[in-house]
């Protein structure tokens, strides 16, 4: 079986962050380990408000020992990383273990909040982790930031901003146009230093998408993992983030998530018996 490590975020509302990614290793077969750089809680007596806690890299360099302990992982994907320190910390590590094929999902801001991270996480995302990219997956606010193009609005912004981002180190980048982009379609658009392709899918008109960047990350990280190509590993990771958005569940009166089980319909396995017999 196939070995995946996702370093990122904790999301007690089990829609986003680690909770996510390895819900999403485990309906793609592959196994999942996790080291935690930052906990997000979420105030529901102050209007949802976000707040990031950061591990001390001193316990993110003891999980990562604990997770390289054994066979060397397959692919490693991080995610919200919470400080600079703990940026460097997995970075060395990626290097030291020779990951070759490692998903960088550049989380800037929580879904529901304009707070961003900090300045000094932006920067140790473009110097350790874009280098290291096999492929990095920003969304529209993040591909903005990264390539100090400000506002990304049209196809082509896209593109400029894949373009230089792809010039810090990734060797691949899809920018994800999601609902944010003022198309009928919800469109990425993936480059791999040669040539642009336009990724095209449903847009569901619902608030239901919490966890959506995080899940179609870890997807790709998986399908990379059972041998899809990058783009092919993309395209897949499109179709399992739409069937869990069209699928997306309420959570509480703040949030909805996706649904990670939709693609494979889980909610339709492991029925009791005697269920099956009315």
């Amino acid at each position: 079986m196939k070995q995946v490590l996702t370093i990122a975020g904790s999301d007690s509302t089990g829609g986003a962050g680690i909770q996510a990614d390895l819900k999403t290793f485990e309906e793609f077969g592959v196994f999942g380990f996790s080291s935690l750089t930052s906990i997000v809680t979420m105030d529901p007596d102050n209007g949802w408000s976000h707040e990031v806690t950061s591990i001390s890299e001193e316990l993110l360099q003891k999980q990562l020992l604990s997770v390289f302990a054994g066979k060397p992982m397959d692919v490693v994907k991080t995610g919200m990383m919470g400080n600079e320190k703990n940026i460097q910390i997995a970075s060395e590590f990626i290097d030291y273990h020779q990951i070759k094929n490692v998903v960088i999902d550049p989380v800037i801001a929580c879904k529901g909040t304009a707070q961003v991270l900090q300045p000094k996480s932006v920067a140790g995302i473009k110097q350790y982790l874009l280098p290291q990219a096999l492929i990095a997956t920003p969304n529209l606010n993040e591909a903005g930031i990264l390539s100090e193009l400000g506002d990304l609005e049209s196809l082509d912004d896209m593109k400029k901003a894949a373009a230089i981002i792809h010039q810090m180190g990734a060797a691949n980048v899809i920018v994800k146009g999601g609902h944010r982009l003022a198309t009928d379609k919800a469109i990425d658009i993936f480059y791999d230093g040669k040539d642009y392709q336009v990724l095209e899918g449903q847009l569901f008109s619902t608030d239901y998408n919490h966890g959506a960047g995080c899940t179609f990350a870890a997807a790709i990280a998986a399908g990379i993992a059972k041998g899809y190509s990058v783009l092919e590993a993309c395209k897949l990771a499109k179709e399992f983030v739409s069937a869990g958005i069209e699928n997306g569940v309420s959570i509480n009166p703040y949030v909805g998530h996706i649904w990670h089980g939709a693609y494979n319909q889980a909610e339709k396995r492991m029925v009791p018996s005697h269920e099956n017999n009315d």
